[in-house]
């Protein structure tokens, strides 16, 4: 990590505090486009995604992955001879998140002429911060034109007696491990849990999963189903409508029981909280402009924190990117949400024309209804748009169409004995793509072309004409058209 300084200046025309993947893009956008600005840090640039969530997650599952998927293969199963080597698992992890050292990153900042301020950012008054650093000494920062808040969420413990105490993991602890429990219990059922259930299994851990609804349980059923079935097969238990209503440690580093609403106990040697995020908003000094501590930050969709009756926000000049604002809690989103940010910021600086209608340059209008994902667990989950469910919800007329992905020509030869589902959902009226869900072996690489069709609403009797190419997964595509039907998608 490189030395906190104090900036030779302390006024810049836009400052951002968070220096993640989703702050260092606003000030990219932000410089680009003829503004000065400064990113604060209070940990390592790069945030949470490149050291303790989305990077070291996908190279702890990735390893058992491969060797899962050469176990479905006729030949290349006969070549496997050892088990996963933990350790080298490990150390690839650490490779990935480069020793959790962030002088690369920072690099990267200084070179797109961008000014990193390392340590804690506090709201003083409007455009103003204070910025302590790692030594205790006290920085003022003024911001000619905007501030932005890309600082991010923490990991929710809920209200059970004893959890606090007991030092649970979090999504941070489970990333950045330097072992293996033997016995690990999983509180929560989303894609932390999922993720981290099918990782630690792979990695020998003998998992528990307690889920109070039925796993990722914002997607479409079969997917939970399937995710379910999988880490099963792995080794582990997976018991949904179960709570622990009482947590305890045996000391420092023992081992952890849980009592359990069924009325079991369950002995672990770790227990990682994944039910849910919180804002790190709590200490930003959030009342000094009339904000409320701890409170996500609500946006328009040019990111900008609307002022309301608050006299603080008048003047255009707060905003918010990434999981702060809880629109989409996803790297790629936050990013997406950062061009916009970056760009309109500039442009209301310059006194240049906003484009802020439905699918504007300056507006990120696909958090609503258009956002893709991927839950790397195995079988993979790639959704995006609306489940059948949602868009029903949302009062579209719908129809959905379902196949097995194992009968496309391309799944066959990928692997012996493919499972996989694919599920579009239409809407009937427009006759354009609402929803589509991928289950399944290497379907993460499906997912753009799926988002394509929701975000340019293509028609479907268009769709038609998108040939996939033989023999490969993508044939999916045709055969969720032919199921829906032709003469159905040409009215």
């Amino acid at each position: 990590m490189s030395s906190s300084a104090t900036p030779a200046e302390t006024t810049f025309d836009v400052i951002v505090i968070g220096a993640g993947a989703i702050g260092e893009n606003v000030a990219d956008r932000v410089v680009q486009g003829g503004l000065s600005a400064a990113l604060v840090e209070a940990e390592l640039v790069g945030g949470e995604c490149s050291y303790w969530a989305c990077m070291p997650s996908k190279a702890l599952l990735r390893s058992g992955a491969v060797l899962r998927a050469a176990q479905k293969v006729g030949g290349a199963r006969e070549a496997i001879t050892g088990d996963i080597d933990v350790q080298a698992v490990l150390n690839r992890r650490n490779k990935t998140v480069n020793d959790y050292k962030d002088d690369s990153q920072a690099e990267w900042v200084d070179g797109a002429g961008i000014t990193l301020v390392r340590g804690h950012a506090r709201f003083t008054g409007v455009k103003t911060l204070s910025v302590t650093d790692a030594q205790g000494k006290v920085s003022e920062l003024t911001a000619r034109h905007a501030i932005v808040v890309s600082t991010g969420s923490a990991a929710l413990l809920p209200e059970i007696p004893g959890l606090r105490d007991s030092a649970p993991w979090t999504s941070r602890e489970a990333t950045s491990a330097t072992s293996i429990p033997a016995r690990l219990a999983i509180m929560g059922g989303g894609v932390v849990g999922a993720e981290m259930a099918t990782a630690y299994a792979s990695l020998g851990s003998e998992v528990t999963v307690l889920s109070r609804s039925a796993l990722l349980s914002n997607q479409e059923p079969f997917a939970g189903e399937m995710v379910r079935d999988s880490l099963v097969e792995l080794g582990a238990d997976v018991k949904i409508g179960v709570s622990a209503t009482r947590v305890s440690r045996d000391g420092s580093g023992g081992e952890v029981t849980l009592t359990l609403d069924d009325g079991s106990e369950l002995v672990v040697d770790e227990l990682l909280v994944a039910t849910g995020r919180v804002p790190n908003t709590g200490d930003l000094g959030l009342d000094t402009i009339g904000l409320d501590a701890h409170s996500w930050l609500a946006v328009d969709d040019t990111m900008l924190v609307a002022p309301g009756d608050n006299d603080a926000l008048g003047g255009v000049w707060l905003y918010a990117t990434g999981d702060v604002n809880h629109r989409a809690l996803l790297t790629h989103q936050g990013k997406y949400q950062a061009r916009a940010a970056g760009d309109v910021i500039v442009a209301r600086a310059l006194g240049k024309p906003l484009s802020t209608g439905p699918w504007g340059a300056h507006v990120a209008t696909a958090d609503h209804e258009a956002v893709p994902q991927v839950t790397f667990t195995d079988p993979e989950v790639a959704s995006v748009g609306l489940t059948e469910a949602a868009a029903t919800k949302a009062g579209y007329t719908v129809k959905a169409v379902e196949y097995n992905i194992g009968w496309v020509a391309g799944a066959s030869v990928t692997a012996d004995g493919y499972e996989g589902t694919a599920k579009m959902v239409v809407d009937e009226k427009r006759q354009v793509v609402l929803g589509v869900t991928f289950v399944g072996q290497d379907v993460a690489e499906l997912l753009h072309s799926a988002t394509i069709a929701v975000v340019g609403e293509v028609p479907l009797n268009r769709l038609w004409h998108a040939v996939p190419s033989y023999p490969t997964i993508s044939e999916v595509w045709l055969r969720l058209l032919e199921t829906y039907g032709r003469d159905a998608s040409s009215h």
